[in-house]
């Protein structure tokens, strides 16, 4: 079944673990955006950048390991390619201001988007 998690991998604790790991992920976010659109120097919000990274690549992780299927559906293609794009974000000066609109736009779609749509198998195994 699409978007079951298996028992085996929960512990207790999962749940406040990830609450942590996202609020972590949104002051990051709320930093960069501050940085970003008020053009502040790098120095100053660039560890925002970076908490909201690893922050979000602890959650996709935790998220994948939960739920074995995670990568196989859109969920778990749109979490990776946001992480690519902070990445990016972070990497390419350049660009910031686009690919910081980008990341948010995708980010609240993808979000409020309905189950059944997150969950679906875009990678169908043969």
């Amino acid at each position: 079944m699409k978007g079951k998690r298996d028992p085996a991998r929960d512990f207790p604790g999962k749940r406040w673990l990830v609450n942590l790991l996202r609020a972590m992920h949104l002051v990051g976010v709320v930093g960069i955006g501050a940085g970003v659109l008020g053009e502040v120097p790098e120095s100053r919000w660039f560890g925002f950048g970076l908490a909201a990274l690893v922050s979000g690549l602890l959650i996709l992780s935790l998220d994948a390991w939960s739920r074995p299927s995670y990568f196989r559906e859109y969920v778990g293609l749109a979490m990776a390619g946001k992480l690519l794009l902070l990445g990016l974000l972070l990497a390419w000066p350049a660009q910031r201001f686009v690919l910081f609109w980008l990341i948010l736009v995708l980010s609240v779609m993808f979000a409020h988007a309905p189950a059944g749509v997150r969950h679906a198998i875009w990678l169908k195994r043969s």
